[in-house]
């Protein structure tokens, strides 16, 4: 009974989340106005003999000669033999007009056998976009989300110790040149495309501007003319623009997570006339068998005797449940509660209904 009403709580969220209104800057996203990301490739020092084993890494090797010969120290291979050292490949988003000096989180992950990189610090590592330039510079202590026992016989691990973040670990060196006061126009990009919605949002731009400065170009896409207002400062026109709020529209869906059994419903979910009924067949076997011993003192020998039970039950039908025509939301939540089945019960009459055409939505199994 909790696990319906857990489920009839995740409905009603979701048809409330659907009707209210958002605001345009949580649907869409403004051309130009976007991160980057960034990539790199480092060492990871100070650890408690949970590196990378040279044999199996031997990149670890190579790299960590050559930091040592730009610090001035001649090593031969033979006297790298330091399980403290761990190579790992450093990632990073630029987030837009991110100013030199500034400072990122930066996630650190080891591409080699090391163990964990709790307790580890990265050492000063370039951070370069697609264009192959430096953008950032990486380095510092890693909090590690994980942690690893080890004993003679056995090993524990908790979460993912091979990985970790350093807040604020990469400083921006370089910034990306966009002048965002020079744009004639921007583009609001819809994250789900629905004409409907683009229309709404060019009428609310329209009206609150009192000027036809929006032009929907098509399902996902508004073009935003900043210059028919005259000289005014682009970044200021887009801060009232994304705090303006309509209600979006979209497709019936219903998404499934078999896993979790888990079952989320839209608000404009409907379903046509349709009976529906569950049974329950349950089929047993069973072996018992049964050892045959000769008599006392009689020359022979032990055998097992095979023997099996088979069982074929079906449990009484609860009958149909019927489901008007065209039912909304609430009434397919009714019609499946009538039938008493339990959430995972109810994914595949979903599965069924939609198999016989009768529910009119976008049905995702996850």
């Amino acid at each position: 009974m909790k696990q319906l009403v857990a489920l009839f709580m995740l409905l009603v969220l979701s048809t409330a989340s659907a009707a209210a209104p958002v605001r345009i800057k949580d649907i869409a996203d403004f051309d130009g106005v976007r991160g980057n990301d960034l990539v790199g490739y480092g060492l990871v020092v100070g650890l408690d003999g949970t590196g990378d084993s040279f044999r199996n890494a031997p990149f670890t090797e190579v790299m960590l000669a050559g930091l040592l010969e730009r610090l001035g120290i001649n090593v031969t291979d033979d006297a790298l033999r330091s399980k403290n050292v761990a190579a790992v490949v450093v990632t990073a988003a630029l987030p837009p007009f991110a100013r030199s000096g500034s400072r990122i989180d930066v996630s650190v992950s080891a591409i080699g056998d090391a163990q964990s990189l709790l307790g580890g610090t990265l050492v000063m590592t370039p951070l370069k976009a697609a264009d192959g330039d430096i953008y950032a510079v990486a380095q510092g202590p890693i909090i590690s989300g994980g942690v690893a026992v080890a004993g003679e016989a056995s090993r524990v691990v908790e979460g993912v110790p091979t990985g970790g973040k350093i807040l604020g670990g990469a400083r921006v060196e370089r910034e990306v040149a966009f002048d965002f006061s020079q744009i004639q126009n921007i583009r609001i990009a819809l994250r789900n495309a629905d004409f409907t919605t683009a229309a709404r949002i060019e009428d609310i731009i329209n009206r609150d501007f009192s000027h036809r400065i929006a032009v929907m170009q098509d399902s996902g896409t508004i073009i935003v003319e900043f210059r028919k207002l005259g000289q005014i400062n682009p970044a200021r026109v887009l801060g009232r623009i994304e705090n303006l709020k309509i209600e979006p529209e979209d497709r019936a869906k219903v998404v499934i997570d078999h896993k979790a059994g888990t079952i989320v419903m839209g608000e404009h979910v409907r379903i046509s006339h349709v009976a529906v009924s569950q049974g329950n067949l349950t089929l047993r076997v069973s072996e018992a068998p049964q050892a045959s011993q000769p008599n006392p003192f009689a020359d022979g020998e032990t055998v097992t005797l095979p023997r099996s039970f088979a069982e074929l039950r079906e449990e009484p039908g609860i009958g149909f449940a019927e489901v008007g025509g065209e039912a909304s939301l609430s009434d397919l939540i009714d019609g499946l509660n009538a039938l008493g089945v339990p959430p995972r019960g109810m994914i595949d009459i979903l599965k069924s209904i939609h198999a016989a055409g009768a529910l009119h939505a976008d049905l995702i199994v996850e």
